[in-house]
């Protein structure tokens, strides 16, 4: 089994990053290969919306175009097991390269069909997680919950 977590924090040693290794900890105790990666470390840039990944019969249809730091991670990530997805909230939502990175890791297995489907084959456990520096009050207060719960949608397996 291998299970990777992205760190998706500027921070390589906090809490976001912490949390992570200790997730990896549990899954390497019950026998998971592990890996961290850090988003930061990489150069990358969000989806340019270039439409390659959606072009029927062209030679990126369901992958990613772009040839840039975050490629092999994709790849990587097509073979994973487990994914635990880590950031650190800013303004009600996450760090801006876990959003990048979630623009193309997700856009690019995007079918554009009613209802909206997948072109990724298999089902990949996932969590989510978020460090932030406030209380359950001001979570409610300014929608977190919906906000995050957006980034939880995306990744509801739906079928091709």
């Amino acid at each position: 089994m291998k299970v990777y977590a992205i760190n998706g924090s500027p921070r390589k040693k906090w809490n976001t990053a912490t949390l992570l290794e200790y997730a990896l900890a549990g899954a390497a105790t019950q026998g998971a290969e592990t890996e961290l990666i850090h988003l930061y470390d990489l150069t990358y840039k969000g989806c340019t919306s270039c439409f390659s990944c959606k072009l029927k019969g062209g030679k990126s249809y369901g992958r990613c175009a772009m040839n840039d730091g975050l490629t092999p991670v994709l790849e990587k990530l097509a073979q994973a097991d487990a994914l635990i997805l880590g950031s650190p909230i800013y303004f009600g939502t996450v760090a801006g390269e876990m959003r990048s990175f979630m623009e193309r890791l997700l856009f690019q297995y995007l079918a554009y069909t009613k209802p909206p489907s997948t072109l990724f084959t298999r089902k990949i456990a996932t969590a989510f997680m978020y460090t932030m520096n406030v209380s359950e009050e001001v979570m409610k207060e300014f929608q977190y919950p919906v906000h995050l719960g957006m980034n939880e949608n995306y990744l509801v397996p739906r079928p091709a």
